[in-house]
């Protein structure tokens, strides 16, 4: 098969040509059909993350066709289009069995400790706990965001803060998380101020739907959100995994409220100074929360299917394996709106 490989940090990935992935006895194979392009996959080309070893394939967003089928697999069979979390859990520790899969100690993440999907194939095991249907309304290009971006948005507001109607959402971070978070509060009834240093980022926001938007790069953001919201935002979400903005999101909050950290803190930003007198005086409740277990994924899919929820505005652009390094370099700096998806894996 064709895959992209990383050789050396923050070098070009090769496409070359690879060995087929062996299909687990619990798991499966899928052919590739989109895979996402995110700041998590950034991170592993940098070298942030201390779970890849070189050379490796990259790539943790995906959705695809099964093609093999493990002899343990009771749920899949050939020709069935699915999507995977990004974390893939093991279904038997006591974790999995009170239906914490994102916590599982056995954990398995395709593009992160495993060969990922970056390539034209790509294995995934303990099929019968992590596969979820893609219903057939569902695009596999904006599936592929259902990987890791939408989930880990929907997961964090109703899994782990409990956003509630009417509430103040103030998003810290517009990228595909970020507007995820948006596109969802909204769909939850919430009102949503983002935050951003791009405006082009927040121009999109806005015409999508948000409430409110705050340039971080203009005026001081925590201010500017507690005067829009009259007294601070209910929820914060921070979606970037750095300081300057994790310190924003707290201040951001009026009395009692929450905070929620998507943003996967990598390198110089996993040790923060933060303002814990904040915290402490604000009585504040800080939430992380990482990806989203399979088994919660229909009450999304209801939501696309009953017509509350539309993503397309996430996907802007669909490109070839070829194109992915010029994708990863556009993290470098600040990224347009909009999520990248690889639909080409011939070229």
């Amino acid at each position: 098969m064709k895959a992209a490989v990383l050789r050396n940090w923050r070098e070009d990935l090769r496409i070359e040509t690879v060995a087929d992935p062996d299909c687990p006895a619990d798991g499966v194979v899928l052919r590739l059909l989109a895979t996402g392009i995110c700041r998590s996959d950034w991170h592993v080309w940098e070298g942030a993350d201390p779970d890849v070893e070189l050379p490796h394939i990259p790539g943790h967003e995906f959705c695809g066709e099964v093609v093999a089928v493990g002899r343990d697999v009771r749920r899949w069979k050939t020709g069935d289009r699915v999507i995977a979390p990004f974390i893939l859990a093991c279904g038997s520790c006591p974790d999995c069995a009170q239906g914490h899969q994102t916590v599982c100690s056995s954990q398995v993440l395709p593009g992160f400790t495993c060969s990922g999907a970056f390539a034209e194939y790509v294995a995934v095991p303990f099929a019968d706990e992590n596969l979820a249907l893609l219903p057939e309304m569902i695009s596999p290009e904006l599936a592929a965001a259902f990987g890791c971006r939408v989930t880990t948005a929907w997961q964090a507001l109703t899994g782990r803060a409990a956003l509630r109607p009417g509430e103040w959402l103030a998003v810290f971070g517009c990228g595909g998380v970020g507007l995820s978070a948006m596109l969802l509060g909204h769909a939850l009834g919430a009102r949503v101020v983002v935050v951003d240093v791009v405006d082009e980022k927040l121009t999109h926001a806005k015409g999508l739907g948000a409430d409110a938007i705050v340039n971080a790069a203009q005026i001081d953001a925590a201010q500017a959100v507690r005067e829009i919201t009259g007294g601070g935002a209910h929820l914060a979400l921070e979606a970037l995994g750095i300081q300057i903005t994790t310190e924003a999101a707290m201040r951001s909050l009026r009395k009692l409220g929450r905070m929620v950290q998507v943003g996967m803190p990598a390198g110089e930003h996993t040790q923060m100074t933060l303002p814990w007198d904040v915290v402490y005086s604000g009585q504040l409740a800080i939430y992380g929360t990482r990806g989203m277990p399979a088994h919660r994924y229909p009450s999304l899919f209801n939501l696309v299917e009953g017509g509350q929820l539309d993503l397309t505005p996430l996907i802007a652009r669909r490109v070839a394996l070829s194109d992915v390094t010029r994708e990863l370099a556009v993290f470098n700096h600040a990224a347009p709106p909009g999520v990248a998806v690889i639909t080409d894996f011939t070229s």
